[in-house]
């Protein structure tokens, strides 16, 4: 560009020809020098890329970035990683100066929106000097494959909170316990302070002294967690469908379950239940449930509760708490699987959980300027008024329910679970 500039300026004003050729002499002194400094050092920066070995769907996942300079003076950098194809970004880039003979260490943010295999091509590194005339094209062959699994991230956060004192976080409700479901432990020495309704008088005959019954909270429920994967589960909200956020609330609920002494199991249906991990308490479960959600996807078909409620019978024999994730958007819809519902119902305490329409809500909330917008708010209304009715349908048999938004599933699942066993239900 310099070369052509001197040329033109040389053409139409002849007199300064030749401070032109001195200017472009001194240009093409300055970008030898630079093409020395930068190539005559053959490992002038070494980069490396740290993924982390799986990424967790719906979160923020850090990558970090080593860059080492070898050159002898500061360097200024712009740093392209080729980052998986799923993220559809095409004009990523970090600019970074490095100072002499030192290291830094940079990280972006990705956060993936399906589960899957995402792949990292090249690492490119451009490096330029002070003079800023040349760039150095460097490449690191560091492809990688990092799968994503169902959020992860997200079970040490809802475990403390499923722990901790302080549920109110987050709108979790703290529910004092109002059961009796207790399971004889052994007999002790009486201490003060100890229920005296628990005195068994016959040990404390032949003891010649106090003894009382010790009763521990009965654990090992079983627990599962169906999620319907028809299409009803393809609504897509905030970047994430209603199946993945169902498969991230699964996930986290599991390690809430394990860790309140229950068994977590799960499965999965639409024309035929799939994905099966029966209810444990092993050491191994969480690792089972998360590679059985790995691979989970919706096969656009209508789900069938008919064949869902038959496999329950044949395989869940012992009572247990169901958390039923889908979608009801009609009483029409809720009434062709209300007999398979009640059915499941009998056997075992079921808690079916479903959606709010948040773009409903919104259009409720505007106001109507024409006839057309009055008209969307009526219908809007009429489909938000039947999701209240699906729930007192359903509470009219004895089905509990959760009318939730997809951003707050986890957290009211867990409510409801924790309440449930606050009361002795589980």
């Amino acid at each position: 560009m310099a070369i052509i500039v001197c040329f033109i300026v040389s053409f139409i004003f002849p007199r300064f020809f030749y401070v032109s050729k001195l200017l472009l002499l001194i240009f093409l002194t300055f970008t030898f020098l630079d093409i020395i400094i930068l190539y005559l050092t053959r490992t002038g920066i070494v980069a490396k890329r740290q993924a982390p070995e799986k990424f967790s769907n719906g979160d923020e996942n850090e990558v970090f970035l080593r860059l080492e300079n070898y050159y002898t003076f500061a360097i200024y950098t712009k740093i392209i990683d080729e980052i998986p194809e799923q993220f559809q970004v095409r004009d990523f880039s970090i600019e970074k100066k490095i100072k002499a003979s030192s290291v830094s260490e940079l990280k972006y943010m990705l956060r993936p929106t399906e589960r899957g295999e995402y792949k990292f091509g090249k690492l490119n590194v451009y490096v330029m000097s002070i003079l800023g005339l040349v760039s150095r094209r460097f490449f690191f062959d560091n492809e990688v494959m990092v799968p994503t699994y169902p959020a992860f991230l997200q079970l040490k956060k809802y475990e403390l909170l499923a722990i901790s004192n302080n549920l109110t976080m987050y709108g979790i409700k703290k529910i004092r316990r109002i059961g009796h479901t207790m399971e004889f432990e052994q007999i002790k020495e009486y201490v003060t302070g100890d229920d005296l309704r628990t005195i068994n008088w016959k040990a404390t005959a032949k003891r010649n002294q106090l003894m009382v019954n010790q009763y521990q909270d009965e654990k090992s429920q079983p627990v599962y967690s169906v999620i319907d994967k028809g299409r009803v589960m393809k609504m897509p909200f905030n970047e994430l469908s209603l199946l993945d956020y169902a498969i991230n609330a699964t996930l986290v609920m599991s390690n809430v379950i394990l860790k309140k002494q229950d068994k977590a199991g799960m499965f999965t249906f639409s024309k035929k239940v799939e994905n099966m991990v029966v209810a444990e308490k092993r050491s191994a479960q969480m690792s089972m449930i998360l590679e059985s959600l790995y691979n989970v996807d919706t096969d656009f078909f209508e789900s069938d509760f008919g064949r869902l409620y038959a496999d329950i019978k044949r395989n869940i024999k012992h009572r247990s708490l169901i958390l039923l994730y889908t979608n009801f958007e009609t009483m029409d819809a809720l009434n062709r699987q209300l007999p398979y519902l009640k059915g499941i119902a009998k056997s075992h305490l079921l808690v079916v959980i479903f959606f709010k329409n948040t773009e409903l809500d919104e259009l409720i909330n505007e106001e109507a300027t024409t006839i057309q917008e009055a008209y969307d708010k009526v219908i809007a209304e009429k489909f938000s008024f039947e999701k209240r009715l699906i729930v007192n349908e359903l509470k009219k048999y004895g089905i509990y329910s959760i009318l939730t938004t997809p951003e707050n599933l986890t957290i009211d699942t867990i409510n409801k679970y924790l309440e449930m066993k606050a009361r002795g239900m589980v």
